[in-house]
């Protein structure tokens, strides 16, 4: 039944009781016409107030906050009110799932590892992830809506936004000048912005260590094998005499051995960053350890220092493999050895640590070390003295490989020094690397029973 015929009957049936009412009372023709008027026009009436107040009840419930049920009057504005509260309740439960949905994409967006800044097509910040905002200095809530050249100034960004879309990235440091950044504009949208940046400093940094090493390799291998060429130049080309051609063959014997030992340093380097880590339940007693170290440092030395390992309390042992710990405590004494003038004393021991660790220390009586060069003692061909560097043999690898063989253990090398003070190299490992195998002192020993 539609809408209007219920208010017809209504005002047929007002109309129908004025006519019973006037022929009542005893009227008729004019009369009675006028009252059948009268009553239609009072039922319409009446039916145009109830509609009136229904509507007022749904306009009354829409102007509110539409969380009670709509009004629930009966025929056209009951099922008015129905559809519309069943589609704003549709469209409520739309919006909260678009809501949903964009919450979600934002939480993406804030975990991604680069910077992701939305600017308008006034280029106002719309919205940017706390990358963005460390990358370029900016606060994610005070400075929403701000024009982004206003705060961010570099002369590469302002003309990379300004430029139009490029499939090339733009790279410049950011406003702290702590990292360097690399930062590509893409256009979506109404003319809107996406800025995308990335902290590319790590790779950067290894990208130059990479061509200081390629440079620093070549350096190195050029200068021995000059001086093999301009030996073999010398031995075909002129007459030497017997002690001539001896000094010229054990010259060029050190300068092979130079070579082999920076090959060989480099293949351990090599071998260091490309197998898996060492075993964490092989242990490798470090009175093994302290005895083949021992017995290569003695030669070297050959009499010219005090050469003294310190007795163990027990039988400590490391987690890991025989041959890296071999090299990288070798390397420590070689270095002590090499480095401390004749007569003076290289002390090597095992300590306990606190936290349950150990640490192997390497400390000698040599010139000591500027503070100044040790945080970068452990970087490839790095030297304090190039020259004296050579003249003791030494490649510039063997602190970068102590290192490695050090991170591969899960443990650090610490390095502490002064000029005119010696210097004191210590291995430490964790304690899930270190294990008391056997007590081979008194087991009253403190620091046995400990272990």
């Amino acid at each position: 039944m539609g809408w209007w015929l219920p208010r017809v009957l209504l005002a047929g049936l007002a109309a129908a009781l004025g006519a019973l009412l006037g022929g009542a009372i005893g009227w008729g023709g004019r009369e009675l016409l006028i009252l059948i008027v009268i009553g239609g026009a009072l039922g319409a009436a009446g039916s145009a107030f109830s509609d009136r107040l229904r509507g007022y009840r749904l306009m009354k419930w829409l102007q509110g906050d539409q969380t009670q049920a709509a009004p629930r009057d009966r025929a056209f504005w009951g099922e008015l009110g129905y559809r519309v509260e069943k589609a704003l309740r549709r469209r409520e439960i739309e919006l909260q799932a678009e809501r949903a949905q964009r919450r979600d994409f934002l939480a993406a967006i804030e975990a991604s590892p680069n910077g992701v800044l939305l600017l308008d097509e006034a280029n106002r910040i719309e919205w940017c992830n706390s990358v963005a905002a460390d990358h370029f200095g900016l606060n994610p809530h005070r400075d929403l809506q701000q024009t982004v050249t206003n705060l961010v100034r570099d002369p590469a960004f302002v003309a990379h936004l300004h430029g139009g879309q490029s499939d090339q990235a733009v790279t410049f440091q950011d406003p702290r000048g702590q990292a360097t950044l690399s930062v590509l504009v893409r256009s979506y949208g109404d003319r809107k912005r996406l800025v995308l940046s990335q902290d590319i400093t790590e790779r950067e940094r290894n990208d130059a260590m990479r061509r200081d090493f390629v440079a620093n390799v070549s350096h190195e291998i050029r200068t021995p094998l000059t001086v093999l060429a301009g030996f073999v130049e010398t031995l075909a080309s002129l007459p030497l005499t017997e002690v001539e051609r001896r000094r010229v063959l054990s010259l060029m014997e050190q300068q092979t051995t130079r070579m082999q030992a920076l090959v060989a340093d480099l293949l351990t380097l090599a071998q260091l960053e490309g197998s898996p880590r060492p075993a964490a339940d092989s242990f490798v007693p470090v009175r093994r350890l302290f005895e083949h170290v021992q017995a290569e440092s003695l030669p070297l030395s050959a009499g010219r220092h005090q050469i003294v390992f310190a007795e163990l309390v027990g039988d400590p042992a490391v987690a890991g493999s025989l041959t890296e710990l071999q090299s990288a405590l070798g390397n420590l004494v070689s270095n002590a050895v090499r480095y401390t003038p004749e007569g003076g004393r290289v002390d090597v021991r095992w300590l306990r640590r606190a936290d349950g660790g150990g640490c192997l220390e390497v400390q000698d009586t040599g010139p000591g070390i500027a503070r100044e060069h040790l945080p970068r003692l452990t970087e490839r061909f790095y030297r304090i003295d190039g020259s004296r560097s050579r003249e003791t043999g030494g490649t510039g690898l063997g602190l970068s490989i102590v290192k490695h063989v050090m991170q591969r253990h899960g443990g650090e090398i610490d390095i502490e020094s002064e000029l005119g003070k010696g210097a004191s190299f210590r291995l430490i490992f964790p304690a899930a690397r270190v294990r008391q195998l056997a007590a081979r002192l008194a087991p009253t020993s403190a620091d046995a029973s400990v272990d």
